[in-house]
């Protein structure tokens, strides 16, 4: 074990139905010179036990057990102890194809990268074996500037690669040197990224895809309605006006990104508020929905915004009209929608 190129660091909790598909995934890797932290994070199933077996058969493989303290506490307290010559964050209920190590370390070395991202698969299950898959990737591109890689990083979030830590290596010297962690909040994803893209120099994509993200595990925290999805909607919007403006890029298209992905999210903070495990009462939503929709941030976002489909255009429209009522009635059928019918949901998102 004294040449690895590759840690990759798993949380685990709850997820003894998956695990071994995530496990067995990395042990079929066509490079095999990689190790694994798998972070049993106070799982009261039996995950951390079996991380334990695989440990026991398989030397690449380490297991820390630890107090339930979230994600972001979990990928943390494996940073310090990772030995690979890049880090890999890969989410325990997911599964990635046999030569994703293999390529992305190999275009890693030719380009003395210190990120590399990937494309990825959403897998959305709507009955035990079937699914809806969306692909998402974009042309190989090895970028020969910082400057070269912050103008087309809008394509990048466009594309939602720059938003999940598993479609990536990151250099381990850069995330340690840069003193870069996850932050104890929920999406602590999405942060850590704005992390690492704010100073980085050397960056290659590939369209290649490799991931399996696994969308529509009911306990899912993804699949939970959240009461905060507002607040972090707009503290997300926040960090991205807060990252171009740091980078100095001001393009028409860039700006059209963020306003775009402001609107679009703001759409899934309605649909939120009116689905049926939303505790709120009729009137409370009626309210929080016209706060939303009238809101200066959501009046600019609709000004500069320009909707790639029929479907947004047309979603936009109450928002536009400022009218409550139409936009409840949006979010309700939106709820029963994805509530009833998973594989028309997933191809209509996929396709916004």
């Amino acid at each position: 074990m004294s040449d690895i190129k590759i840690t990759a660091i798993m949380p685990v909790y709850k997820v003894e139905d998956y695990i071994c598909k995530a496990i067995d995934s990395l042990r079929s890797q066509t490079l095999t010179d990689w190790e694994l932290i798998a972070v049993d994070d106070g799982s009261p199933d039996d995950s951390g036990k079996i991380c334990d077996e695989y440990a026991a058969k398989d030397s690449r493989i380490t297991v820390i057990h630890k107090k339930n303290g979230g994600a972001p506490s979990a990928r943390n307290a494996a940073i310090p102890k990772a030995r690979g010559e890049y880090l890999y964050f890969m989410d325990s209920d997911d599964w990635a194809e046999p030569t994703m190590f293999e390529d992305m370390y190999r275009v890693a070395k030719e380009n003395d990268a210190q990120l590399v991202v990937a494309g990825y698969y959403i897998d959305t299950y709507y009955s035990d074996k079937e699914f809806y898959t969306q692909e998402q990737c974009l042309p190989s591109k090895a970028f020969v500037s910082q400057q070269e890689f912050r103008e087309y990083a809008h394509e990048m979030f466009d594309k939602n690669l720059l938003y999940t830590p598993w479609n990536k290596l990151f250099k381990r010297d850069y995330i340690i040197d840069n003193n870069i962690r996850f932050k104890n909040t929920f999406w602590d994803d999405f942060p850590f990224n704005l992390d690492v893209v704010r100073d980085v120099e050397r960056v290659v994509l590939m369209e290649q895809k490799y991931y399996h993200f696994m969308r529509a595990r009911a306990e899912s925290e993804t699949a939970k309605y959240r009461s905060d999805m507002l607040q972090k909607r707009e503290e997300e919007h926040g960090w991205m006006l807060e990252l171009y403006g740091y980078w100095g890029v001001d393009s028409e298209e860039s700006a059209e990104m963020i306003q775009r992905r402001y609107i679009e999210r703001m759409i899934g903070c309605i649909e939120n508020v009116t689905n049926s495990d939303c505790t709120l009462t009729s009137k409370e939503k009626r309210e929080q929905i016209k706060k939303m929709i009238t809101s200066e941030r959501t009046r600019t976002a609709l000004k500069t915004a320009k909707p790639r489909s029929l479907v947004m255009k047309t979603m936009l429209i109450p928002l536009k009209m400022k009218s409550t009522a139409l936009t409840y009635l949006e979010g309700t059928v939106i709820s029963r929608v994805k509530s009833g019918n998973v594989k028309l949901f997933a191809s209509l998102k996929a396709n916004r």
